[in-house]
């Protein structure tokens, strides 16, 4: 709860084959548990600092594509550092093939550039159906859901 109300997250997502979009679901859902309003948006809804308002944590995600997070996280992001996050609950997460950079470059850049109060670690995924995935992708929300309780 923030000041009476219910606290509210965004759930971001940048998706090539929906994978990621699956694994933004399953956190969302993860947050809902913990009694967090969660939004998910596709990154392509995100097209003004505005947009990334009035939320109380921020989970951003992207898949990994040849190493890089894909453009439009990159571009999302020089939009949420004027965005003012500071001290705001963060997390982040992302599918991969092979190597799965992009949910790790989103965590640093939300813990040391915006000064985020982030979560323990990035998700990273190969799949939100493989391995447990949609367990840990849960579990992930509840994670952000929690620290929103106590922040």
């Amino acid at each position: 709860m923030t000041n009476g109300k219910t606290a509210k997250a965004l759930v971001v997502y940048s998706t090539r084959s929906g994978q990621t979009k699956d694994i933004a679901e399953l956190v969302a859902e993860g947050i809902r548990f913990e009694g967090v309003e969660a939004e998910v948006k596709n990154i392509t809804g995100i097209k003004k600092e505005s947009d990334l308002e009035g939320y109380d944590a921020y989970v951003f995600g992207s898949a990994t594509y040849h190493g890089e997070m894909m453009q439009g996280m990159k571009t999302m992001l020089f939009l949420a550092e004027k965005a003012n996050l500071e001290a705001k609950v963060g997390g982040s997460f992302g599918a991969f093939g092979w190597s799965g950079e992009a949910p790790d470059r989103i965590f640093d850049t939300m813990a040391n550039i915006f000064k985020m109060n982030m979560v323990s670690g990035p998700l990273r995924l190969k799949s939100a159906s493989l391995g447990g995935g949609i367990q840990m992708a849960q579990d992930y929300g509840r994670e952000v859901g929690k620290k929103l309780s106590e922040a």
